[in-house]
């Protein structure tokens, strides 16, 4: 069973890339790479209880099982020590990857208060997109009364584009709400 959108990436996607950007290659035309759905928990020095938390909730949103990030170097303003657990992430591949952004563009993000569409300038210049979320609320599989604390979730879109107007055209096919300019 493949995804809804990994279908209309071969079927539809694929061909207008093709003739928008006149590509020689089928194999020119971008594609997702990975997704990676990150929290940081910043309160995790004093509160473990925080970070299983923040790992159970991002295990639940994306399917998959969380690893923890820790703390590259020591910074004394924040009482932080190298190898201090501070986040966790999970890296999506595959139809997993195709089923998150599904679910994230069409039932999550709609699902935000004043949703006007997400921001056109969120590009790193090499062709992927990041996008913050204010609260794991968002998505249908966390319930409310289960939540011990709102945090929010960073989500970077890694495709293989080369430039930005690339990556925007290709997210745009592919459903991504983009604020009217």
């Amino acid at each position: 069973m493949t995804s809804r959108l990994r279908d209309k990436y071969n079927d539809e996607i694929k061909k207008a890339m093709m003739e928008r950007f006149e590509y020689e290659n089928i194999m020119q035309v971008p594609k997702l790479e990975k997704i990676v759905v990150n929290i940081g928990v910043g309160q995790a020095k004093d509160n473990p209880k925080a970070l299983e938390s923040a790992i159970k909730d991002l295990e639940i949103i994306t399917g998959q099982k969380a690893v923890i990030t820790t703390a590259k170097k020591s910074i004394a303003n924040f009482k932080l020590r190298e190898g201090m657990n501070i986040g966790t992430k999970v890296t999506l591949r595959g139809e997993k990857m195709y089923d998150f952004l599904d679910k994230f563009m069409n039932v999550a993000l709609p699902r935000v208060r004043d949703f006007r569409g997400v921001s056109n300038s969120a590009f790193d210049g090499r062709g992927n997109y990041a996008i913050g979320i204010k609260e794991q609320l968002i998505f249908p599989e966390i319930e409310y009364d289960k939540v011990d604390a709102i945090r929010g979730l960073d989500i970077a879109i890694i495709t293989t584009a080369n430039t930005d107007e690339e990556a925007r055209v290709f997210l745009q096919l592919m459903g991504m709400p983009f604020a009217k300019a």
